[in-house]
């Protein structure tokens, strides 16, 4: 998406994140913009040279309390041995920079995390280019990772003032969805807004009715596609690792899953892959056959959620036509898994 920014705009993003950079004290370098989504992430260099990722946050889309919790739980992981980014402080010692109003932006907050190698799983629309052998070695070490990262989770005492967003029932099918009302948002034609609206009320049926082993609850990724998941060969040892933890808050584990599969659906070895990451999460934590059951569930909420992501970003190219291509997406795989 960044290569189809205006280019006044990309202009004033890149000065942006060099006025960001002074609080580093590195701002005398032209940032490489690698993606624009929620957060507008750069890779810069250091002043000892090391590459580093710079992140300004999407003003208004997170409270600093919040983006605070998100840097205190990458910590937490890192420290429990999982491979996730780890914030770097500014010259006095700040984690989280905040930035003032200017030109085009609003306020908003900046940090920078250290640099992780790795290369992305894949890319959204593109198909996987490993073979299947390397696909079962690759999602089962994702599934060991996700389940250690869970049980992590579970076993961290959170600070005060601790808040990530919740991923329930209210925050995936409610009045107001954290990605966006689905439902009746702007560009949908009268019949798929007619159907997203039926569904949403059988999802939710489903989700109350959701058998106790599927209900396993707590903190969670919440976008372990593709980009956001490295695979990173180093010494002959394959190691997966995770970045962007943006959207990570409390929800349903399944819904980890559930995204870590979902852009795969279409891949010739989808079964090997769906295979490879449940037995790989099952070596590090308990996931019944009852929870498994409970997964094309799952499978078509996350599909939901691009429908009011899109929606929300008429800025980004072609999101109108995201909105009705994901709408017709989510309807026909609610339709193929007997949701609707």
């Amino acid at each position: 998406m960044s290569a189809d920014l205006p280019k006044p705009f990309r202009d004033a993003l890149d000065d942006r994140a060099r006025q960001a950079l002074a609080h580093w004290g590195v701002a005398e370098q032209k940032p490489d913009l690698l993606k624009y989504r929620e957060n507008a992430v750069f890779r810069v260099r250091l002043a000892d040279g090391r590459p580093a990722a710079l992140r300004l946050h999407r003003a208004g889309y997170h409270a600093e309390a919040a983006l605070r919790s998100e840097l205190q739980w990458m910590a937490a992981l890192a420290d429990g041995g999982l491979a996730v980014p780890q914030p770097i402080a500014s010259r006095n010692g700040q984690l989280l920079v905040p930035l003032p109003p200017r030109q085009a932006f609003a306020a908003q907050h900046a940090d920078v995390i250290d640099w992780v190698d790795g290369e992305p799983l894949g890319e959204s629309g593109k198909p996987l280019a490993q073979s299947p052998e390397r696909l079962v070695e690759i999602f089962s070490a994702l599934g060991a990772a996700m389940a250690a990262m869970h049980n992590l989770a579970d076993r961290w005492t959170p600070p005060e003032g601790f808040w990530r967003a919740t991923w329930d029932e209210e925050g995936l099918l409610g009045d107001r969805p954290l990605w966006g009302r689905f439902w009746d948002c702007e560009g949908l034609s009268a019949v798929q807004a007619s159907a997203l609206s039926t569904l949403r009320l059988e999802l939710s049926q489903c989700l109350a009715a959701l058998p106790a082993p599927a209900r396993d609850f707590g903190l969670i990724h919440a976008d372990l596609v593709r980009e956001n998941v490295l695979v990173d060969h180093k010494a002959g040892d394959m190691r997966v690792k995770f970045i962007d933890f943006d959207d990570a808050g409390y929800g349903y584990r399944l819904f980890d899953l559930a995204t870590a599969l979902l852009k795969n659906r279409r891949e010739p070895a989808y079964d090997t892959i769906e295979a490879a990451l449940i037995s790989g999460y099952r070596t590090g934590r308990d996931f019944s056959d009852a929870a498994h059951s409970a997964l094309p569930l799952f499978l078509v909420l996350r599909s939901l959620t691009y429908i009011g992501w899109f929606a929300a970003r008429p800025e980004l190219p072609g999101a109108g036509e995201r909105v009705l291509r994901y709408a017709d997406e989510t309807l026909a795989l609610a339709a193929e898994l007997g949701l609707r």
